[in-house]
């Protein structure tokens, strides 16, 4: 009774929807293990970077900043504090702030932007706060060379003095001899105080693989489900049938004869 009531027009637009279903929930599985792996590519170049010992900031800057993301480098110069800026919207732990950016003199003349680390907002968002000055003289940070962010030259119109939209050199205060992307500072010499280091990111794929399985299960749902009404829909059919014949069996019997032979 199963293959008569798949030809039914009800059960073919419902089967129709179900096969849609599956391979929706098969390329959203498929989607997120590719989230995965990239994921697992990032996580092991991260761990790379990190376990790799500095390297002077000339030396990272032979090749194109962003091909290794995270790279330790080592800078000594002297901060230049009428550069600081700070980037707007950059919530940690629950809380909007903003990076501190300062550029960093070196001894050969050029200049390198540093995230010297995260400070709240205030009371007021649209409020400039008073930032802890960098140490003066000369300095060494040990940190990780990052690329600049995506930003067009109008992404800090409308803002106050001193805030920038993004930790770009289009958007930073002018710096002359500027190299390429920016130091995200995790230890100085003398150290700074007054700012919290900007975390390092932690990269999981264990979320993208429960997705990626509970796809999966949705799928397995679904194809279960439509066996089930199925077969439930079929044996209810041949039941109706089975009654319906016994019922006709019934009523085609012959009457049987009286005992006084009326």
């Amino acid at each position: 009774m199963i293959w008569p009531l798949l030809r039914t027009r009800r059960w073919l637009g419902f089967t129709a929807v179900v096969v849609f279903a599956i391979v929706a929930f098969g390329l959203l599985s498929r989607w997120q293990w590719s989230r995965a792996e990239q994921h697992r590519e990032e996580r092991l170049a991260l761990a790379a970077s990190l376990a790799a010992d500095p390297v002077p900031l000339a030396q990272a800057l032979r090749t194109p900043v962003g091909d290794d993301e995270f790279r330790a480098v080592e800078v000594t110069g002297t901060y230049e504090p009428a550069t600081t800026a700070l980037v707007r919207r950059r919530p940690l732990d629950a809380q909007n702030g903003f990076w501190v950016m300062t550029a960093l003199r070196q001894s050969d003349g050029t200049a390198v932007w540093v995230n010297r680390g995260w400070i709240a907002v205030g009371g007021d968002a649209l409020a400039t706060p008073t930032v802890p000055g960098p140490p003066s003289g000369t300095v060494t940070v040990d940190g990780y060379l990052r690329p600049d962010e995506p930003a067009a030259p109008g992404d800090n119109d409308g803002l106050p003095r001193g805030q920038v939209a993004a930790a770009s050199a289009v958007l930073l205060p002018a710096a002359s001899g500027a190299v390429p992307g920016f130091v995200q500072l995790a230890t100085s010499t003398p150290e700074q105080t007054g700012l919290v280091p900007w975390p390092l990111p932690d990269i999981d794929e264990s979320r993208n693989i429960s997705y990626a399985i509970q796809w999966l299960l949705f799928a397995a749902v679904a194809m279960s489900g439509w066996y089930y009404v199925l077969r439930r829909e079929a044996k209810e059919d041949a039941e109706r049938a089975g009654a319906a014949a016994l019922a006709a069996e019934q009523t085609d019997e012959p009457a049987s004869p009286s005992p006084n032979g009326a």
